[in-house]
């Protein structure tokens, strides 16, 4: 519920996951369409990705989403612990792109966005960064009155700092602010902040929800 004695007048909200379809689908396609063999993945990634959510760890993870690696040395690191399914090294050179190129924006969410902006709700991404040129920055413009990416600010999801960084470039009080993610410590540390938390699992229920809170019409009322 929103914070006492507050409007909710901005929405801040993930990209991976959020605003394109689920990750995991597309790590499969890229698995795939790599050749990949899928317990050399998993064997390094779900360390990594379960301590970047651990108090104190400290892994690559972090220091891609903050910007203290290149993508490049994410790449070579990542690849060296990678294999093809026949037993092959994997190609570091573009690995991230590769990885996300699967992608595919999730329709009701990117215009359920140009509603909100429309309707006088402020917006804006907060999005850890798996390699910069991922996004297609060409739609921020019409999505988003601001734009925060992990590596580029220095800081990263759950960090209570980047949340408050969000919402001053919006010019909103975080309880003003409804913060959307698909995972949920990124979620719980925002609503400790003050912020209204909705956990995204389901387009359509994101979309009800968001518009319950913000109290844009009903969605078949919509033109």
């Amino acid at each position: 519920m929103p914070s006492i004695g507050y409007v909710l007048r901005g929405v801040i909200t993930d990209w991976g996951g959020v605003l394109t379809g689920p990750l995991l689908d597309m790590v499969r396609a890229w698995i795939a369409a790599d050749d990949i063999d899928f317990d050399s993945y998993v064997a390094v990634m779900r360390p990594w990705v379960s301590e970047a959510y651990q108090d104190g760890a400290v892994n690559p993870v972090h220091a891609l989403e903050r910007g203290e690696c290149s993508d490049a040395e994410f790449e070579r690191l990542l690849a060296a612990r990678l294999l093809h399914r026949d037993g092959s090294a994997v190609t570091a050179e573009g690995l991230l792109d590769r990885m996300f190129a699967p992608a595919v924006l999730c329709d009701p969410m990117v215009e359920l966005l140009r509603e909100l902006r429309a309707a006088g709700v402020r917006t804006a991404l907060l999005s850890n960064s798996w390699g910069v040129a991922a996004y297609p920055s060409q739609l921020f413009p019409e999505l988003f009155d601001a734009v925060v990416i992990s590596a580029e600010v220095g800081m990263r999801k759950p960090e209570e700092r980047i949340f408050r960084h969000a919402a001053e470039l919006l010019g909103l009080a975080p309880e003003e602010c409804v913060f959307v993610d698909d995972i949920e410590a990124n979620v719980l540390a925002a609503q400790a902040l003050g912020m209204t938390g909705v956990w995204h699992t389901d387009p359509a229920e994101t979309v009800i929800r968001l518009g319950e809170l913000v109290g844009l019409p009903a969605r078949d009322a919509l033109p």
